[in-house]
């Protein structure tokens, strides 16, 4: 017999999902029958296979503590995080919801190339030493994912109840998200640019294009819609404010590229570098949530910069 309890980023898992994490080596199948043939008890009785467990919850196995052993990964390892950087831009932080300002340069995930300076290794690694991060079983992560070279707010869900939440939010889009760039050329008023987006893998651009050029399958996938206001227009160059209503892969970029405005720097998509900037210059700025919360991190002192350069005086609120 095993006994365990959930911990606080655990809650908010369903039973199946929390036993398919504890236990790797066993297949979907067999854990619905060992829940099913009462194999599982949470805090003495049995339950269905989505209950939704809590902190605090007591889970009972009823296995020997070999075949848990074989079932598992061995026994459970505290993560190391030497030599990894705790710096981060906390922005808004609670229990179960840490929203942070990622900078310029900086990737949201590891990669093959970079493995350990990333964003979210710097969070794990700033948990972990407030003693926060109390399981492998789960592990905090971000809701929302930026470019390299965009910087602002991204939403890190530190317990599983709160990171399926921030996904459901988005996912039937009743999170407000909007960015500010600089795009070339003279913009008034508010409008909004649609347009079916594909990706090409081979140089990792996006392109719009026309739906018949998409399999009918897929054309609703990669149907994309962007607003914008334009704020304030400088010399040669218009501050914008957009917010995505659909989230695609390089949608910003290549929706202004198609209407004969690219952002400033972005060279990948047809802007004009400037001074030192030669990437997209975007800034995720604010996050209105469902919940009436709002988030907003301030433009990087860069942006500020080509703001001046361009004669553009515009004041966030």
């Amino acid at each position: 017999m095993i006994s365990r309890t959930v911990t606080h980023s655990e809650g908010g898992k369903r039973l199946h999902r929390y036993l398919r994490n504890l236990l790797p080596n066993i297949p979907l199948g067999q854990i619905y029958k060992m829940i099913d043939q009462g194999q599982v008890k949470v805090n003495g009785k049995r339950k269905k296979q989505n209950y939704e467990i809590i902190s605090g919850d007591e889970l009972t196995l009823y296995m020997e503590e070999e075949a848990y052993k074989k079932a598992g990964d061995g026994p459970e390892k505290k993560p190391k995080f030497s030599g990894v950087s705790t710096q981060i831009d906390v922005i808004y932080e609670d229990a179960e919801l840490l929203v942070v300002s990622k900078p310029v340069g900086m990737l949201t995930h590891p990669d093959q190339i970079e493995q350990k300076d990333t964003l979210i290794t710097r969070v794990h690694a700033y948990l972990y030493r407030k003693g926060e991060l109390d399981s492998q079983l789960f592990q905090p992560a971000s809701a929302n994912r930026l470019d390299r070279n965009t910087s602002g707010l991204v939403l890190i869900g530190k317990t599983a109840g709160m990171l399926h939440q921030l996904n459901q939010w988005i996912q039937k889009r009743e999170m407000e998200k909007f960015y500010v760039t600089i795009v070339e050329g003279k913009l008034t008023g508010r409008s909004s640019i649609s347009g079916t987006l594909v990706r090409d893998e081979s140089n990792n651009k996006t392109r719009v294009v026309a739906p018949s050029q998409v399999p009918d399958t897929s054309v609703k996938e990669m149907e994309a819609v962007t607003k914008y206001e334009a704020l304030q227009v400088g010399t040669g160059y218009t501050l914008v404010e957009v917010e995505l209503i659909s989230g695609r892969t390089h949608q910003i970029r290549t929706h202004f590229q198609s209407i004969g405005h690219s952002l400033l720097g972005d060279i990948k998509y047809g802007g004009k570098a400037v001074a030192e900037v030669n990437y997209q210059l975007l800034h995720a700025w604010k996050i209105v949530m469902p919940d009436g919360r709002i988030f907003t991190a301030p433009v990087p002192e860069l942006f500020s910069q080509m703001l001046r350069l361009k004669g553009i005086t515009y004041s966030f609120q």
